[in-house]
C-alpha cells in the first residue's frame, strides 16, 4: 500500500533541466519538508501512480499527490507554490483564472521545456544532499 506519512508527493520529469531547477527551488523553500520527489521515469511513481489508479501516459510533466487526490498543469504548480511562504502563496491567487487558460499558458511552456531549457539523457541523480527527500 502507497503512504507517504502524510506528506505530500510531487512527480517530475527526472530528464528534464526545468523540472529539476524547480525540485531544487521547492527543496530549499520547502521549511516543513511537506513534500516528497520522485521522478516520473521511476518505478516509485509508477507504483504510486498504479495505486492511484493514474494513468501515467499522458502525465509528462509535473504532478502532485495531496491527501491521494492527484493535481497536474498549472493547478498541480499553484497548489505547490502555496505551501512555500509568504511571497510564493501569493501565486495562488492565479487559481481564480480560468483552468482552460492557467492549463494553456502552462502547457505551453511544457511543451517547449526540453528545448528552451535542454534534457539529460538519464534522470538526474544530483540531489544526494536530499536524498531523504525522494521516494525510491
Amino acid at each position: 500500500m502507497f503512504t507517504t506519512n502524510k506528506k505530500s508527493v510531487i512527480l517530475f520529469d527526472g530528464i528534464c533541466n526545468l523540472c529539476n531547477a524547480s525540485v531544487r527551488f521547492i527543496i530549499k523553500r520547502d521549511k516543513k519538508q511537506k513534500f516528497l520527489f520522485a521522478s516520473l521515469q521511476s518505478d516509485a511513481a509508477t507504483k504510486i501512480l498504479l495505486h492511484l489508479k493514474t494513468k501515467k501516459n499522458n502525465l509528462n510533466s509535473i504532478v502532485l499527490i495531496e491527501k491521494g487526490i492527484v493535481y497536474t498543469n498549472s493547478t498541480a504548480a499553484l497548489k505547490i507554490a502555496r505551501e512555500l511562504g509568504l511571497f510564493w502563496q501569493w501565486l495562488y491567487i492565479f487559481i481564480f483564472v480560468t483552468k482552460k487558460i492557467r492549463d494553456s499558458v502552462y502547457r505551453f511552456i511544457a511543451e517547449h521545456r526540453h528545448q528552451w531549457f535542454g534534457k539529460k539523457e538519464y534522470c538526474a541523480t544530483d540531489f544526494m544532499a536530499n536524498k531523504n527527500r525522494f521516494i525510491s
